[in-house]
């Protein structure tokens, strides 16, 4: 019996198979499945649902039973996000199917992006939709003044870049009594995909290909929708993603963040005093940094001296790590470092 057939087969008595799947019972590569399975897909005989990594296999006909999508308006009125929450569970038992860990993750990243649109939108109506199958998935979309233009007006940046590079930065939040800034920070950490679209602009927080992605967008979205996608089975856990970010995982302080350098570009080279303060802008509230240095092809000396001597000498308790730098940026670092 041909490796298609056996397939086809295994398929027909579990359901839904994944590459593991497929690799362990037939002792075969793992390219060797992905052949056999793209050409089933070609031919019509399975469906693939989910993303590559995380890939499954149904017949055509199991495809509509194995997924779950619930879509509900709400009108934003002493809304609050554990009943919305609970709403959706009751109706589809969804959390309650979900392995513990995904079900902690689900639970943090869908309040903590709903409490935002329910506080800090002034949208009269927020939308949510679900959906489960080998992926997990939701959005939350709301009409009101956008996320950008928010933190843009709050915090008096000049463009939305500025506004996303203090959102990824963490700790930044419009309403300082109410909020730790710490929601979208997080929820973008432990998110396999998460993305932010507002008023004809995105950001993207891709984990599968370890990068982040900042565009323009046509038409223009009114509002923000919130875009936020997990495995179903996935192996990870919410208190891990905390403890990364703890200087000392002891003292349970959200004290360490990541920065992705290529987000303060001036073309493509990082060369300005100015593209260095928006770097170490608000990062006294921290006391580890990491700079990510990745896909940076150089930096300028008074950007390096900017970060590594002046920001350094007025916070000398700030521990500043730069991460995958090339040649050239090592050779600046080092330089001013001396």
């Amino acid at each position: 019996m041909s490796l298609k057939e056996e397939i086809l087969r295994l398929v027909a008595k579990r359901r839904i198979i994944r590459s593991k799947d497929m690799v362990e019972k037939y002792r075969v590569s793992r390219q060797y499945v992905n052949v056999v399975t793209n050409a089933l897909v070609k031919e019509g005989q399975l469906m693939k649902i989910g993303s590559t990594r995380n890939a499954a296999y149904v017949h055509p006909g199991y495809a509509d039973s194995l997924k779950t999508i619930i879509r509900k308006r709400f009108l934003n009125k002493e809304l609050k996000e554990h009943e919305v929450l609970d709403s959706l569970d009751r109706r589809n038992s969804l959390l309650r199917s979900l392995p513990e860990n995904v079900r902690s993750i689900f639970t943090y990243a869908f309040s903590e992006m709903l409490n935002n649109a329910i506080e800090h939108s002034k949208s009269q109506n927020i939308e949510v939709a679900v959906e489960k199958d080998s992926m997990l998935s939701f959005t939350i979309n709301d009409y009101g003044i956008g996320v950008f233009k928010n933190v843009m007006r709050k915090r008096r940046l000049k463009s939305e870049l500025e506004a996303v590079q203090d959102l990824l930065k963490g700790k930044t939040t419009t309403a300082p009594r109410a909020h730790s800034g710490e929601g979208i920070f997080f929820t973008s950490k432990i998110a396999d995909i998460f993305s932010l679209e507002s008023y004809g602009y995105t950001l993207t927080v891709d984990n599968l290909l370890k990068d982040v992605f900042f565009e323009e967008k046509k038409p223009a979205k009114r509002g923000t929708k919130v875009s936020f996608q997990i495995a179903s089975d996935a192996g990870k856990h919410l208190i891990d993603t905390f403890k990364k970010y703890q200087s000392d995982p002891a003292e349970k302080a959200f004290d360490k963040t990541e920065i992705q350098i290529k987000l303060y570009a001036m073309g493509t080279i990082h060369i300005s005093r100015s593209q260095a303060r928006r770097v170490v802008s608000g990062l006294e509230k921290f006391r580890t940094v990491i700079l990510d240095f990745e896909k940076v092809p150089n930096i300028g000396q008074a950007f390096a001296d900017e970060i590594f001597r002046v920001f350094k000498t007025k916070h000398p308790e700030i521990k500043i790590k730069p991460i995958k730098m090339n040649k050239a940026v090592r050779f600046m670092v080092e330089r001013v470092g001396k």
